[in-house]
C-alpha cells in the first residue's frame, strides 16, 4: 500500500520567528510569506520588528505583525504569546533565530604559542562573555521552545526549527562559547525530537555555512581594505563552492521540513553549507 503524495501545505499556517529582524531570520519570515504562512517576528526593537512585518504585508498579501520580546525573559516571552494568539491565532511553528557570539568569548589567536600575551589567548577570555554566548544561543532556544511549543501540544501538529551552525559539527578556532552553545543546539534538537515523538510535533535545525553578517564581518573582512582576512581566506578554501552563502539559500531547508513532505523527518540538523562539512580540504 502507497500513501498519496502530499502537498507542502503550509498556508494559512502561524509562525513565530525569533530574532525575526536579523539577516536570516528576516529572510525565513519572507519566505513562509511566499508560502502563505501568517508571521509573528520576534526582536527587542519593536520598530524594526514591525516594519519588517509590514513590508511581508505589502509586498505578499499576507498577515504579519511585529513583536518585541526578550527571548531570555519568560514573562517577556509569555506576553508575547498573548499577542500573537489574540491577533495571529494557535501557534504552527516555531523558528528559533536568536543567537549570536560575544567579542569577550572570542580569543585573538587561534593556537597558543610561546610569546603569546596571555589575554589574546584562553585564559583572556571574560566569564561574562562565555555566559551571554551561553544564553543567548542556549537558553534563547529552550525559553522559546517552552512557551510557544503549548499551542502546539494543544493542536497535536507542529514544528520547530532551531537553528544551528557549522561550529556545532567541528567547533572553529577563537569562538569556544559560541562553538560550544551550537553544539548544544543540535544535542537539544534530537532530545527534544525524541521527547515530542508522540506529540505529532516534530524538531529539526539547520546548520547554515558561513555568512557574511554583522555578528562575524570583523573576523572575516578586513575593515580598511574589505578583503578577505587570513580566516575568511581559510573559509573560502574550505568551502568546495568557493564562496559565501546567502540567507535566502537557508529557506528551502526550512519550508521542507516544516512541510507535510517531512512528515516523518525529526531531530535532524541540516548542513546548508556549501560542501564545507564534506570536504577534508585535500
Amino acid at each position: 500500500m502507497t500513501a498519496p503524495i502530499k502537498e507542502l501545505n503550509l498556508k494559512g499556517k502561524i509562525a513565530v520567528i525569533t530574532g525575526g529582524s536579523g539577516l536570516i531570520g528576516s529572510t525565513m519570515a519572507k519566505a513562509l510569506a511566499v508560502h502563505g504562512v501568517k508571521t509573528a517576528i520576534i526582536g527587542r526593537n519593536l520598530e524594526k520588528t514591525q516594519k519588517l512585518a509590514d513590508d511581508i504585508k505589502s509586498k505578499y498579501g499576507v498577515e504579519s505583525i511585529g513583536v518585541s520580546a526578550d527571548v531570555l525573559n519568560r514573562s517577556s516571552i509569555e506576553e508575547a504569546k498573548k499577542i500573537i494568539n489574540s491577533k495571529l491565532g494557535k501557534i504552527d511553528y516555531l523558528i528559533n533565530g536568536a543567537g549570536g557570539n560575544s567579542a569577550t568569548a572570542t580569543s585573538k589567536v587561534e593556537k597558543i604559542q610561546e610569546g603569546d600575551k596571555p589575554e589574546d589567548t584562553i585564559f583572556g577570555l571574560l566569564e561574562e562573555g562565555f555566559d551571554s554566548t551561553f544564553d543567548l544561543n542556549f537558553k534563547g532556544t529552550l525559553i522559546p521552545t517552552l512557551v510557544f511549543a503549548t499551542d502546539m501540544l494543544e493542536k497535536k501538529a507542529g514544528g520547530i526549527i532551531n537553528i544551528s551552525s557549522m561550529n556545532s559539527y567541528r567547533p572553529l578556532t577563537r569562538i569556544a562559547a559560541y562553538s560550544a552553545s551550537k553544539a548544544a543546539i543540535n544535542n537539544f534538537t534530537q532530545w527534544l525530537a525524541v521527547h515530542f515523538a508522540k506529540t505529532g510535533i516534530r524538531v529539526n535545525a539547520i546548520a547554515p555555512g558561513f555568512l557574511l553578517s554583522d555578528q562575524n564581518r570583523f573576523l572575516l573582512t578586513d575593515e580598511k581594505t574589505g578583503e578577505s582576512t587570513p580566516r575568511g581566506r581559510k573559509i573560502l578554501n574550505g568551502t568546495p563552492m568557493e564562496r559565501y552563502g546567502v540567507a535566502e539559500e537557508m529557506t528551502g531547508a526550512l519550508v521542507f521540513l516544516l512541510s507535510d513532505w517531512a512528515e516523518f523527518i525529526t531531530g535532524i540538523v541540516i548542513p546548508v553549507d556549501g560542501g564545507f562539512s564534506a570536504y577534508s580540504g585535500v
